[in-house]
């Protein structure tokens, strides 16, 4: 009997014992695609770009430092601390974090514990009585999924390409919002100038309207010449609240980006400073950069990774999957009776499942996981399209309205010269009003448009530094929580209140690469 029983003991260790064994070989088994980057034909050079030689790479870090301006400096490192849409990327970062922990915590064993205590009463078939007793229990069982074809490592291999996606997409937020501050900041520089150029050139009209009515006292000039002289300086004047209502629209918009209230930037914005200019030209690298500094492209190739991995996911269950179970308990009358006079039992043992008929669902997933894969395939393909779109429409708006910049301000200067010696002539009676009226709203309308162009080359450069794909260079902690919960441990229930949720105070300094960074610290992408 117990050769026997030693035996069928000995079996049973033979058959987990080759189980083991398969699967241990097995341990690197996957199926489905193994992802690989999709090589993408690019030219050699930017078609729009004046042919200097050997070009030089793009000078992304820190590009909007080079408009020396340390107020904008300033609202960017404010933007980065504070703005919402880059909090709301940070915490997807946390998300996907914790989603890639989950998957790799899915290839691992996992073990739960049990007790349990009851008091029972049996009755005796004679006489109803019975003695009451206690049973108390304990035990743990255990459970492992094998994996033999690969689906858990694919779901792992997938959430970390959805972790690196998750970092490209913080990045790509982080260079659209660097792009808008400076974009919005110089628009708001431009809108105060035109401002300014409205009320010297109204000021200057009235200046003619009370020249021309002194004439028309004097009988040398006649009343039309008076009210067009007034009328000119009124419509000049009535120009100027919606310039007033752009700039303030720019400046509201400036402290939304930077996580403050609309108005929280008016003082600091008052003072007028000259519309930043940019040292041009600058170098725009080889069309394959952007491959590189795109966080969009990026982002896209590794989606595209992400849903290559899931088809495998999506293969494997159509595979035989395998796992082991097993438990111990143990029991008795008594607590201490648990560890040394209870009775104990255990388990141990595979089970195998094999998908046998289900209607072809599981096929059908894995032509969904495919259909989606070449979906985000596509999307590469059209996200690198529309980069090299935009740096080549960038480069041809710089370069053209730095020539209409050049005509213009030569238009100005000779305008100037005409109002100059027209007003002269004007008051020595040598020319009609109507003459000098027209050199007057021809300057002003040239003055206007020259500072719409400054403000529009550089609105080109800072678009065209985005194209490239310059965005943020420094060190951002995406562990940090937005809100600090309260009171998550065992507790009764409180009424509603906004003290129970906490929001975690913002660091009001961003650090740059290179710089030390806090203890304990940890990189966007520093996952391994």
């Amino acid at each position: 009997m117990r050769r026997q029983a030693g035996n069928a003991f000995t079996g049973r260790s033979g058959t987990v014992s080759a189980l083991i064994l398969t699967t241990l070989l097995t341990s690197g088994c996957v199926v489905g695609p193994d992802y690989q980057k999709p090589l993408v034909a690019l030219p050699a050079t930017w078609g729009n770009a004046k042919p200097t030689g050997a070009p030089k790479p793009a000078e992304l870090a820190g590009w909007w430092r080079r408009l020396d301006n340390p107020l904008l400096d300033e609202l960017i490192l404010k933007a980065i601390a504070g703005n919402l849409d880059v909090a709301t990327s940070k915490a997807k970062i946390r998300e996907a974090r914790a989603s890639y922990r989950q998957a790799r915590g899915a290839l691992l064993p996992s073990v739960n514990g049990s007790a349990s205590a009851t008091r029972a009463k049996s009755a005796s078939s004679t006489s109803g009585a019975g003695d009451a007793y206690s049973q108390f229990e304990a035990g743990f069982d255990a459970s492992w999924e094998l994996d033999l074809f690969g689906a858990n490592k694919r779901a792992a291999e997938a959430a970390r390409y959805g972790l690196a996606a998750a970092e490209e997409d913080l990045r790509s937020t982080q260079l659209t919002l660097i792009g808008d501050v400076a974009s919005y900041y110089v628009e708001a520089r431009g809108y105060q100038a035109r401002i300014a150029l409205a009320r010297r050139t109204a000021a200057s009209q009235r200046e003619t309207a009370a020249l021309t009515r002194t004439k028309f006292e004097a009988g040398a000039t006649s009343a039309v010449d008076v009210a067009n002289a007034a009328g000119q300086a009124a419509s000049t004047e009535a120009g100027i609240p919606d310039l007033e209502a752009s700039y303030a629209e720019a400046v509201h918009r400036l402290s939304v980006l930077t996580g403050q209230a609309p108005a929280a930037l008016v003082d600091r914005m008052k003072k007028h400073t000259p519309i930043p200019r940019p040292r041009l030209p600058i170098p725009t690298g080889i069309p394959a950069d952007i491959l590189v500094t795109r966080p969009d492209v990026r982002l896209a190739e590794r989606q595209y990774a992400q849903y290559t991995a899931k088809i495998g996911e999506a293969e494997a269950a159509r595979y035989p999957s395998a796992s082991l179970t097993g438990d111990i308990a143990t029991s008795g009358t008594r607590i201490g009776d648990l560890g040394k006079s209870s009775s104990i039992s255990w388990s141990f043992g595979p089970t195998l499942t094999v998908p046998i008929f289900n209607g072809e669902q599981l096929k059908a997933a894995v032509e969904v996981a495919q259909a989606q894969r070449d979906q985000y395939f596509i999307a590469y393909r059209s996200a690198v399209l529309t980069a090299l779109e935009d740096v080549e429409n960038a480069i041809v708006a710089l370069a053209q309205e730095r020539i209409k910049s050049g005509k213009l301000a030569t238009s100005a200067s000779h305008y100037r010269t005409a109002a100059s010696l027209g007003r002269q002539l004007y008051q020595s009676g040598s020319q009609s009003f109507l003459e000098l009226l027209e050199a007057e709203r021809s300057l002003y309308s040239a003055e206007d448009s020259l500072i719409q162009s400054q403000v529009a080359i550089t609105t080109d450069y800072i678009a065209l530094n985005k194209a490239l794909g310059g965005g943020w260079d420094g060190f951002d902690d995406a562990s940090r929580p937005e809100v600090i919960d309260t009171d998550t441990g065992p507790h009764f229930k409180k009424s509603d209140r906004l003290a129970n949720v906490v929001v975690a105070e913002k660091s009001p300094r961003v650090k740059r690469r290179g710089e030390s960074r806090p203890a304990g610290g940890t990189e966007a992408n520093g996952l391994d």
